[in-house]
């Protein structure tokens, strides 16, 4: 079966930021959530991207291949939320391990159900964006979502044995409250497979720029839910 087509949005090298090493970075256009704090909300929409396959994908890879096996690197696979796209992150992931390549998995785990066996048994780490503790909050900071199955996700994660990177951003008045952070802290605790907690910084111009991507102000997500009862 061929493996499906999938909407990029760039490509990237860095070195420390998306797993150990050297790493080539995709970036898949997409995203459910929509972010107070997100640096790049230009990934939100699929049309964003571009069509390409894993033979695309991995032409692409292959400029610098030397480079990321001498550096002790691989290929990750972000976003956007990669696992909008689950069929084609399998493919490429899989592709990209059986050829040798660490593969990592940058993900918020709010579609984890949909990574099924075959992708993360070709996943050597998942770097996974807890972005909240309270379920109130985390629906305020993503405007939709639900951090149920990003626990979830990640109970299934150490379960498997799979080695994860927890991210968590401290925004000063959202993020920051001392009972969602030592709730964070006491979960990350529990999962046995965690090699590394990062808690990153707030950057306003992240905030700025979500606003002109559309997030919807307090307001505006009040008035949807009482349409919504």
């Amino acid at each position: 079966m061929n493996a499906p087509n999938g909407s990029v949005h760039s490509f990237d090298v860095s070195t420390g930021v998306d797993g150990p090493g050297t790493r080539f970075v995709v970036f898949l256009a997409g995203c459910p959530l929509r972010c107070q704090y997100c640096h790049s909300p230009d990934t939100w929409y699929r049309r964003n991207g571009r069509p390409a396959s894993v033979d695309d994908v991995m032409a692409e890879v292959e400029r610098y291949h030397r480079f990321i096996d001498v550096a002790g690197g691989g290929l990750t696979v972000s976003g956007g939320e990669p696992l909008q796209q689950p069929g084609f992150t399998r493919a490429l992931l899989t592709r990209a391990h059986d050829e040798g390549l660490h593969t990592a998995l940058d993900t918020s785990g709010f579609l984890g159900d949909r990574a099924d066996d075959a992708l993360l048994a070709a996943t050597d780490l998942v770097l996974l964006d807890v972005k909240s503790w309270s379920p109130e909050l985390y629906r305020r900071v993503t405007a939709t979502g639900r951090v149920g199955p990003t626990l979830r996700f990640a109970r299934r994660l150490a379960e498997r044995g799979t080695p994860m990177w927890i991210r968590f951003v401290l925004v000063p008045g959202l993020t920051d409250g001392e009972e969602n952070v030592a709730g964070v802290a006491d979960f990350v605790a529990g999962l046995s497979t965690v090699e590394r907690v990062e808690v990153l910084p707030f950057h306003r111009s992240a905030l700025r720029s979500t606003r002109r991507w559309g997030f919807p102000s307090r307001s505006r997500t009040r008035r949807r839910r009482r349409r919504s009862r």
